[in-house]
């Protein structure tokens, strides 16, 4: 439909954004994974570099050495899969172990590499733990809690970016909940007001064909055809432009001057600048039958309904006023028992917009009564040329 807007809450659409993101663990991992890794060999070589005179071969050790790392915390990855549905003391003494064992046979295949590289120095070190007292073995086992370190803290980052890529999907699936009881709620206030319309609509028929008059009848139900299509058709969702809206009331209003001919009188005014603000769709027509209900069919005469609409600053401001008998207002507030279409068209404004509106019951003088509503004032967006070219 023309104009017609979704609801997007910022909150819903950064769910959104952290749900792709969600979707996709895996690049997530890798993209973290090499990070990580490279950040470490990089601060490794350049600490090694600034304090020690270091061999040009520590160009191919640090490297390798940062790979090696890398492979192992995949299999320490692998690992916490089995551990991940564990008690938390079980999970505590995996990390530990884990880390450990990690820790150690990286440290030992960065020794045998050493070895490999660095000859003399390999030796200068082995003899320094024998002048110590050290076994080798031992000197190895101690050796580890060197490579512990680096794997423990990235066992700390897995778990604690995993803990929060699953409060992140338990957020957003409890947004989208909540996005889907809103649409649920909104559907429903509009859904509602169909039967009841359509209530005192097959009345009507049920009245003229009982009364023979079969004209009429047909050609009520034509346009009660007319009004239900475009009811339908129109997403409860969607925000529809003011001139929209209006196109909608007269379909219904063609309804209901078959029922009431003369006795119905209806003004609008309509400033041209507020035509193209957008409003939730069929916000008007509960308004008008309950003026039609309550102000018209009630009285010999008939009476009229005045629908009038502005732009005030910021704001849209509507009004639809009859002149009938009024209400028992109190502070403006609505009366208990007073219809279904008032207490609907209020809840649907609190859902929609929140405390940023305001629906208002007033008296129309000499006698009557007078909907005030204020919403925020948003304009349908200028049509593209192939909207304007299929017009």
């Amino acid at each position: 439909m023309n104009g017609g807007q979704k609801f997007a809450p910022l909150d819903i659409i950064a769910a959104m954004q952290i749900q792709k993101i969600l979707e996709d663990k895996s690049s997530l991992f890798w993209t973290l994974q090499f990070l990580g890794w490279t950040g470490w060999g990089v601060s490794f070589y350049l600490g090694v570099m600034v304090w020690e005179d270091a061999p040009s071969t520590y160009n191919w050790y640090v490297p390798i050495i940062t790979v090696i790392g890398l492979v192992i915390t995949l299999a320490l990855r692998w690992f916490y899969r089995f551990t991940w549905n564990s008690s938390g003391v079980k999970r505590v003494a995996g990390v530990l172990i884990g880390s450990y064992l990690a820790g150690l046979a990286w440290r030992l295949c960065r020794i045998t590499l050493y070895d490999m590289l660095f000859e003399e120095l390999s030796k200068a070190d082995k003899m320094m733990a024998e002048f110590y007292g050290l076994e080798i073995v031992f000197h190895y086992m101690v050796d580890a809690l060197q490579g512990f370190w680096p794997m423990f803290v990235w066992s700390v980052l897995y778990f604690g970016i995993k803990y929060y890529l699953l409060l992140e999907e338990e957020r957003s699936r409890h947004l989208n909940s909540l996005a889907m009881a809103h649409e649920a709620q909104l559907k429903m206030l509009r859904y509602q007001l169909n039967p009841h319309f359509l209530f005192n609509t097959l009345n009507a028929i049920s009245t003229l064909i009982l009364d023979k008059d079969t004209v009429l009848a047909n050609t009520m139900v034509t346009r009660l055809s007319r009004f239900l299509r475009y009811s339908l058709d129109n997403d409860p969702m969607q925000k529809v432009t003011l001139a929209e809206e209006i196109t909608a009331l007269k379909l219904y209003l063609d309804i209901e001057t078959v029922r009431f001919d003369e006795r119905l009188q209806i003004h609008l005014d309509i400033e041209p600048d507020a035509e193209q603000a957008l409003v939730p769709s069929l916000l008007l027509q509960p308004l008008v039958e309950n003026a039609i209900k309550y102000a018209i069919a009630n009285a010999i005469n008939g009476g009229s309904i005045g629908i009038s609409a502005r732009v005030f600053g910021v704001d849209l401001l509507l009004s639809v006023a009859d002149d009938g008998p009024g209400l028992d207002l109190r502070n403006g507030r609505l009366p208990k028992g007073s219809g279904v279409g008032l207490a609907n068209c209020r809840e649907r404004l609190k859902e929609l917009y929140g405390d940023n509106q305001s629906f208002r019951l007033g008296r129309t003088e000499p006698h009557g009564l007078t909907i005030n509503i204020r919403i925020p004032l948003e304009r349908a967006a200028p049509p593209t040329e192939p909207e304007k070219r299929s017009k």
